[in-house]
């Protein structure tokens, strides 16, 4: 699982589809224990790394990432079909910024919000506005998914856990403080463009336990009669 505390923004340095799905290679500062097998969220996706390694004069895919490159690590994944239908990560190409985070490990400090990495749908940004030091961004509430987004309640987008700070009927916004709009991909947002939603998942497992108990009580025979009656 991980926490939606994003550890650095990637750089996509290559893709190839393929009659299965898509692969894409990242490289991105700071991944220094990528290992085989992986499980990495990439802007709140949920990835298995498949191939791994230090940028450097060989492994470079053009002179320009061998000269930027010399502290960065590169990983690739590869998307199934499903998840290439379900993301925006179909429209990415190289050099788009993407969130990377690691899963986090069972002694690891948990900062964010439960964040499982399998997106439920996309939304749209609806609004950019700087206030003070800080950014509000308003983003497009997906239809069905309303009854997840609460005022003050935790949500996942594009991986970063957020509050929302305020909903409405057909959006909501959360505040983003300038650290994560530094480290993240957000900073290179515009209104219009998608970004991967989330909903917390206590919300869901509340709901489907919810709806198996009215389940339970239509489906209870009545009680039979008494003498009396």
């Amino acid at each position: 699982m991980f926490t939606g505390i994003v550890e650095t923004a990637g750089e996509v340095i290559g893709r190839e589809e393929t009659p299965d799905g898509l692969r894409l290679r990242v490289a991105a500062d700071g991944l220094d224990d990528l290992h085989h097998g992986q499980s990495i969220a990439v802007s709140g996706v949920c990835l298995t790394v498949e191939e791994f390694g230090a940028i450097d004069a060989s492994s470079a895919e053009s002179a320009d990432d061998a000269d930027a490159g010399d502290d960065r690590s590169w990983f690739s994944v590869f998307l199934a079909a499903e998840t290439v239908a379900k993301t925006y990560l179909d429209d990415l190409r190289e050099g788009d910024a993407v969130n990377i985070e690691r899963a986090l490990a069972a002694d690891g400090r948990f900062d964010g919000h439960v964040v499982q990495g399998h997106v439920d749908t996309t939304a749209e940004i609806a609004g950019i506005e700087r206030v003070g030091e800080d950014w509000r961004f308003t983003f497009s509430i997906p239809e069905g998914f309303g009854r997840y987004v609460v005022d003050k309640g935790s949500v996942a987008l594009d991986g970063i856990s957020l509050t929302v700070a305020e909903k409405r009927d057909d959006g909501f916004d959360v505040a983003i403080i300038p650290t994560t709009y530094e480290l993240t991909n957000l900073s290179g947002k515009a209104v219009g463009d998608s970004v991967h939603v989330e909903v917390d998942v206590v919300a869901k497992y509340v709901e489907e336990m919810l709806e198996g108990y009215a389940e339970s009580l239509l489906d209870a025979p009545e009680s039979a009669p008494s003498a009396d009656d």
